[in-house]
């Protein structure tokens, strides 16, 4: 006990004595060098507070309030009941707005301070655009289509290839003018399907149909899991195709490669995991709306509301300044693990929903 006195006594003493060697300095600065040291101060609280405030995360859009703000800037006066598809495409369009507009931007291609500086927000929106990505492509290629039909619509292939530019560029050009490019193609094949009488814009909300986007949603959940589970190890990659790299441990495994998560890349995962759940949860709650009749008629409302109730509580709040890694049953929690548990209830209630669509 003493011991530990004494160190802290010495490293108490250790840090005034540097605090006041410093404030010394200053003093006897010129004037230009005090003020210089002052406003680096500023700068980096400044840039500091602002990096906190632009990783706060926006609310979930409002499927109404995204539907009724289509209509608006469309002039098409409010409908009592809606063309199939105009929720979902008009909630697609609200989340993509989000992703650009929100506090601070489009962070992930920022070149300057405090945007360059930041690390969880850039991740979450990625997660977000792949999304984004995911339900263009399946609007395009499925939702729209019959099953006779297989005629692309020219606006939703033009949104997905603006959607898949890169998420990096700051210039020439920047990744915010292909999105903003894509949102009003999205507009576009939405202001053809408000229409009630334009047949070129198609959107067919049936089950078939809607198993075929829970298939997509899964998949992607799945591999996200994977990812947030390889936060613990050691894990050994089966792949045939991997180079077999010998391991000191003999009894965990004689040949194999690890594919844990690198240290530095824990919050990467969870928060692109974050990011796609937000996005995802206002999604379904906008083509729960347009598929109503269809897990009606399957008798799949309940799983389907299964589905975005397993979904909300990958968004609680985050206590812990830092994203856990705990090992084990430990004494610390393990953020990714709990994020992959919440993802794969989600999985199981997407197959159980699933199941009911394909019943005859």
């Amino acid at each position: 006990m003493q011991t530990i006195k004494h160190w802290w006594v010495r490293g108490v003493s250790r840090v005034r004595d540097e605090y006041e060697d410093a404030q010394s300095d200053i003093v006897r600065a010129g004037p230009r060098f005090r003020w210089f040291i002052y406003m680096v101060a500023i700068y980096f609280f400044a840039t500091f507070c602002l990096g906190i405030y632009w990783s706060t995360v926006p609310g979930i859009p409002s499927v109404n309030a995204a539907v009724q703000r289509q209509l608006a800037l469309s002039n098409i006066p409010q409908q009592s009941q809606l063309p199939q598809g105009v929720t979902t495409t008009s909630t697609l369009i609200a989340i993509s707005e989000v992703l650009l507009n929100k506090s601070g931007g489009y962070l992930a291609n920022d070149v300057f301070p405090p945007g360059l500086w930041l690390d969880n927000m850039p991740h979450w929106e990625l997660g977000v655009l792949l999304q984004v990505r995911d339900t263009t492509q399946m609007i395009g290629a499925s939702l729209s289509q019959s099953t006779l039909n297989h005629q692309f619509d020219a606006d939703l292939q033009k949104a997905e290839i603006r959607f898949n530019f890169s998420n990096t560029s700051w210039a020439f050009p920047a990744t915010e003018s292909q999105y903003l490019s894509g949102i009003e193609h999205l507009q576009k094949y939405n202001y053809r399907l408000m229409q009630a009488n334009n047949s070129q814009a198609q959107f067919f909300a049936d089950a078939a149909h809607l198993n075929d986007y829970l298939a997509s949603v899964e998949q992607r959940l799945k591999n996200m899991s994977q990812r947030l589970t390889a936060s613990v190890g050691p894990k050994i990659n089966t792949d045939a195709a991997a180079m077999p790299v010998k391991q000191d441990d003999l009894k965990k495994a004689t040949n194999g490669l690890y594919t844990k998560t690198p240290w530095l890349q824990l919050d990467d995962v969870f928060f692109e995991a974050r990011g796609s759940s937000w996005a995802l949860i206002g999604i379904l709650q906008a083509i729960e709306i347009d598929f109503a009749e269809a897990l009606q008629t399957q008798n799949a409302q309940a799983s389907f509301d299964q589905i975005i109730r397993e979904l909300k509580p990958t968004q609680q709040a985050i206590y812990s300044p830092v994203i856990l890694n705990g090992d084990g049953f430990g004494s610390v929690a393990n953020h990714s693990l709990t994020m992959a548990s919440y993802l794969a209830r989600t999985q199981a209630a997407i197959a159980d929903c699933r199941r009911q669509l394909r019943a005859p």
